[in-house]
């Protein structure tokens, strides 16, 4: 008599060779057949919300035991409210240390292996140290056996560089934008995140599935509590390549008027302003842009809107990256308030009086959810 031992740990006596009925492993669900995970619990997240309820505690936790959030050194206290949100007190623990020549160390502290692991990482200043860090951190986790690897980032450094522009070199020039995502999918993310890229057409450049999120809800929620009249309002585009971005915005705030800057820039840090499409006298004018770099072009399209009789001026912007000028245009006084979200963190010593920062959190961890559950962002 021999003594088979089957897989699910049951002893199965038989006189001769076992059969082929006995030894077979039992079948694995259908889902499992077609090379799915199973379904994870479902939670419906309300846009907006802060706290999650207590209805959904004993969910968010079910959840948090095979999701991971991991936060880079560049945006850490965006990390904490996105995790919180999700139900953790604070992101995974994760040890980055840099040696005195400047390399840099990452480990992942706990065990990560099947977890969906979210990295949040911001790719600001200084821009190449943060790639690298999240380069490493994505890396770290998909030696450590991850299920998937998602690499979040609020704010997508080498966004612009995404289009060969000056023939007078001959194009020779990097295509920057497309090395970077190249560079983030070799190095083992499964799936990408990003907050408002520069052009959207520049998420085609991964080999891996995008999330794009745009922070129209949270920016336009602002201008709905502070400014009762819409009948007041007009969206300006401070140039004709974001047309399409200040309709959207004029859309949502009951199809206020639209006018358009049309400028052109001599060089890559300067704008001139040729001509204003529509009519912004007496009126509040919302300059709408995905990113506050130097200020240029949002101080020279607010000059124009004076110059044609708008009554107030605002700027709303995704990304306050403020270098080098931008501060002081920006506190001039040519605009009231400048309205930006969290994706960069904006040191002490760069806000100003007008700056208002809103938290795009809520629209993260919601998206970290469906991911994580494989539903749907539309269904």
């Amino acid at each position: 008599m021999v003594a088979y031992v089957h897989s699910t740990g049951h002893r199965i006596l038989s006189a001769g060779a076992p059969s082929a009925a006995l030894c077979r492993a039992p079948r694995p669900p259908a889902a499992l057949q077609r090379g799915r995970r199973p379904r994870q619990p479902k939670l419906n997240m309300i846009q907006g919300e802060e706290q999650p309820s207590e209805a959904t505690g004993n969910v968010l936790s079910l959840v948090s035991r095979r999701l991971k959030v991991y936060s880079g050194s560049s945006n850490a206290a965006l990390t904490e409210r996105v995790s919180q949100l999700l139900g953790n007190e604070a992101p995974d623990e994760v040890i980055c240390r840099q040696f005195a020549d400047g390399e840099r160390y990452i480990r992942i502290v706990n065990s990560v292996r099947g977890c969906n692991v979210f990295v949040v990482q911001s790719t600001c200043d200084p821009v190449n140290e943060h790639l690298m860090e999240l380069l490493l951190m994505v890396d770290a986790c998909r030696r450590a056996h991850a299920s998937q690897i998602i690499a979040v980032l609020p704010y997508y450094g080498y966004a612009r560089a995404d289009r060969i522009i000056d023939p007078d070199h001959k194009r020779r020039e990097a295509l920057t934008s497309k090395l970077v995502s190249n560079l983030i999918c070799e190095s083992g993310a499964d799936r990408v995140i990003l907050v408002e890229i520069h052009s959207p057409q520049s998420c085609g450049f991964f080999d891996i599935p995008v999330e794009h999120i745009y922070a129209l809800p949270v920016l336009t929620a602002y201008v709905k509590s502070q400014y009762a009249s819409f009948n007041e309002l007009v969206v300006v585009s401070p140039d004709t390549g974001g047309v399409a971005r200040a309709r959207a915005y004029a859309k949502d705030l009951q199809d206020a008027p639209l006018a358009i800057v049309d400028k052109r820039r001599p060089n890559r840090t300067s704008a001139e302003v040729v001509n204003l499409v529509g009519d912004v006298e007496g009126r509040t004018a919302v300059i709408v842009d995905d990113l506050i770099d130097t200020a240029s072009t949002i101080t020279v399209a607010a000059e124009l809107l004076r110059e044609r009789g708008a009554a107030r001026v605002i700027a709303l912007a995704t990304h306050g990256v403020f270098s080098g000028p931008a501060i002081e245009r920006l506190s001039s006084g040519l605009l009231e308030e400048v309205i930006v979200t969290d994706t960069v963190p904006v040191p002490e010593h760069k806000r100003f009086p007008q700056l208002r920062i809103v938290s795009c959190a809520s629209l993260i961890s919601d998206v970290i959810l469906r991911v994580h559950e494989e539903t749907s962002h539309y269904f």
